[in-house]
């Protein structure tokens, strides 16, 4: 059995501990707010907190994780900074599809939490998860609009 803390409880879950978190989370524990995209890191929408840093959690393995915190979107607005980030989602109507957008919300409160006042390079250099969809401006000015 491996423990893991997510959003502020304690799982113990009978996995191994190469299995990537993404599928502990979204098959054992039914957190399907995380989403599976590429597989390999690259799209993003696997993106999750741990610690407070943007993770893609298709490449973190469960003893990767050890005893940190693991924030997924189900708990993204007990934390104030998320919240804030939701809400300008929500009010300037970021998403279409909407299938990324867990990962670019988490993504976006890595940032924030770590740089409150992102330059539009900033955003540009953190906000690396892909939308098949092209709502990048938009994404870029809703987390301007959580940073004000």
């Amino acid at each position: 059995m491996i423990k893991l803390t997510i959003n502020g409880r304690e799982h113990s879950v009978d996995a191994e501990p190469d299995t990537p978190l993404l599928f502990v989370l979204r098959d054992d524990l039914h957190l399907t707010g995380t989403k599976y995209g590429c597989g390999i890191g690259q799209c993003g929408a696997c993106t999750v907190l741990i610690d407070g840093q943007a993770t893609r959690s298709c490449q973190m393995p469960l003893d990767g994780v050890g005893a940190q915190a693991v924030t997924t979107i189900e708990a993204i607005e007990q934390d104030p900074v998320g919240r804030r980030v939701v809400e300008a989602w929500v009010g300037i109507e970021v998403p279409q599809c909407g299938y990324c957008q867990s990962g670019q919300v988490m993504a976006a409160t890595s940032l924030l939490k770590q740089n409150p006042k992102p330059t539009d390079a900033d955003i540009a250099e953190a906000m690396t998860n892909l939308c098949r969809c092209g709502t990048y401006n938009v994404i870029g000015a809703a987390v301007r609009r959580a940073a004000a």
